[in-house]
């Protein structure tokens, strides 16, 4: 089946050696699959499933893209981005209150031109219901995407991604990926059946429970396959999900992270962000010091971006701190 896409993201990402990390950590060999660099608005992985919900925007008439997150969500950055590019108008319905200084990716929503509607977290939701039901009676025309771009039309971008990735290299024993909205691991978990990928793949969880993303990642990984992919079905066995690396929930820098930052960055030259990235590799660090990934096995490292955030209050201020 071929789906409607639009390109955007600048593919195939690269996969790159982590040679110093490999050898500080002294375990498996660790690389890095770069989708940092898929190139809209500071790129990131939301770019991949982008794609997709373009497509579908265009073929419903949309003018007007409307989505949520986070003060410093990455997935509104890049909405924002794809908008700009593409002529469309931009809401973000964002949460939390207005900063003095927009720093980080809310500077980046505000250069691209979207219109940004804050609210408190909880109410996000009925937010977002009240802007798009607002925006259709102005006759804006609007085109809702969810939260993290994770639905079965946006899970379609790592479906692909799987592809590319089995194009690119072969006996990866381990792919380790920060996951939340469950739509980047749902795709890589369809993905990985159709094109035969024989490892395992770690979502290692930056908000939710275990159980909680698991269930999001069934749901998505059911649905994607039964309306658009067929017979394709997920075995139970293979959704595996790591809630060991909470710390202080969503959006809470911790010393596990900052570590982990500094690590990539000194060795590597790698950046990663505060949120998504340094929580998804402090738990792979911990994973190869706990002997889970052992010496002898290749893990695979998925960078989704994010790295706008180091520029914001309050990490860039961590950070900085001996």
């Amino acid at each position: 089946m071929t789906l409607p896409r639009i390109p955007i993201a600048h593919l195939p990402t690269p996969i790159e050696p982590l040679p110093r990390l490999t050898v500080v950590l002294g375990g498996p060999e660790i690389l890095c699959k770069r989708d940092d660099q898929t190139g809209l608005g500071f790129g990131g992985n939301k770019t991949r499933k982008l794609e997709f919900l373009l497509a579908d925007a265009q073929a419903q008439g949309a003018k007007t893209l409307i989505t949520t997150g986070a003060i410093q969500s990455n997935h509104c950055r890049q909405t924002a981005a794809l908008a700009a590019r593409c002529g469309f108008a931009c809401i973000l319905v964002l949460s939390g209150a207005p900063p003095e200084v927009a720093g980080g990716n809310l500077f980046l929503d505000e250069l691209f031109g979207a219109e940004v509607v804050w609210c408190r977290r909880e109410e996000r939701n009925a937010v977002l219901t009240k802007v798009y039901q607002d925006a259709h009676a102005a006759g804006r025309s609007p085109y809702l995407i969810p939260y993290g771009a994770s639905n079965e039309i946006g899970i379609l971008g790592y479906y692909e991604a799987m592809q590319e990735l089995q194009s690119q290299i072969t006996g990866i024993d381990w792919i380790v990926v920060a996951s939340s909205s469950g739509g980047t691991q749902a795709g890589m978990l369809l993905g990985a059946k159709r094109s035969g990928f024989s490892g395992r793949i770690m979502g290692i969880s930056i908000d939710c429970k275990e159980e909680e993303l698991k269930s999001i990642v069934r749901e998505l990984c059911r649905t994607g396959a039964k309306n658009l992919l067929g017979d394709l079905q997920v075995d139970e066995g293979d959704i595996l999900v790591s809630d060991a690396y909470l710390g202080g929930g969503y959006a809470v820098m911790g010393q596990p992270e900052i570590e982990a930052i500094r690590l990539f960055a000194s060795l590597e030259g790698l950046l990663l962000d505060p949120v998504y990235t340094g929580r998804a590799a402090a738990g792979m660090i911990d994973l190869v010091q706990t002997g889970v990934f052992k010496p002898g096995e290749r893990v695979l490292f998925w960078h989704t971006g994010g790295t706008p955030v180091l520029f914001a209050d309050p990490y860039l201020r961590m950070l900085q701190q001996p």
